[in-house]
């Protein structure tokens, strides 16, 4: 299959800060659409993924990569995520573990189609259009389950939106850890903690917006999603002016 220049951000801890913040961001930008504008869960999903189509399409057809297309990507699978998940465990009546576990399991089946194929699911190199279009479906799923994984955490565990974070923030510390002490896979560590940041920023985005009287910190989805904006901006900027340290 042709290949192209690389087209992703290398791993580093400034990948994880930005995919934490991203991730966030999609949280409190999908509730603003589907609750704050009131358009709904359905509504939103829709328009969403449509978004992220677009932001797809556009990153399927660069030639090298780009931080600020590429992050628009990630943004769209987190906001598209959150509003698919709130959809399937409020709308349809899922529920948030019954939600949790349909979507692990379309991960899964994902990720095992992926290697299956290609015999890899490295993400450091990603080369060619089928591979490319297996970790954009991937990071769909894995976002869409944090959501669900974030809100089960934060709601039915009972352990609430800043019990949930640290949980969550706790066993990525220890993913960390087993990244740099151990020789356990690093390809499956990166997914673990992929999969766990999106749940931490879910807890972390509902910290944020949620009232102070229901365990948040009351800054509400449309300033929580300006912050975040904001940081994520800035952060792009950055990472702009320095491509030799984020992308390969």
């Amino acid at each position: 299959m042709h290949a192209t220049a690389n087209k992703v951000a290398k791993i580093t801890l400034l990948f994880w800060m930005m995919k934490i913040c991203a991730t966030t961001l999609g949280e409190t930008a999908g509730d603003l659409v589907s609750m704050t504008l009131h358009l709904g869960y359905g509504t939103s999903t829709f328009l969403l993924l449509t978004l992220f189509l677009i932001s797809l399409f556009l990153q399927l057809k660069s030639k090298a990569f780009h931080p600020a297309l590429y992050w628009s990507v990630i943004l769209t699978t987190s906001t598209a995520g959150t509003t698919l998940s709130d959809y399937m465990d409020r709308s349809l009546g899922l529920g948030y573990a019954n939600g949790s576990m349909i979507l692990a399991a379309g991960l899964l089946l994902v990720l095992t189609v992926w290697y299956f194929k290609e015999k890899t699911l490295s993400v450091s190199h990603i080369q060619n259009r089928r591979v490319e279009i297996f970790y954009w479906i991937a990071i769909l799923f894995s976002n869409t389950l944090g959501t669900a994984l974030g809100d089960y955490l934060a709601d039915d565990s009972g352990l609430g939106f800043l019990g949930g974070a640290l949980i969550i923030g706790s066993v990525i510390a220890v993913t960390a850890l087993l990244y740099r002490l151990t020789k356990i896979n690093h390809i499956l560590l990166f997914w673990i903690a992929f999969v766990l940041t999106r749940p931490f920023g879910a807890t972390f985005g509902d910290l944020l917006t949620k009232p102070i009287d229901h365990g948040g910190l009351g800054f509400g989805t449309i300033g929580s999603s300006a912050i975040l904006a904001t940081c994520l901006m800035l952060l792009v900027i950055y990472v702009s002016y320095r491509p030799e340290k984020v992308s390969e």
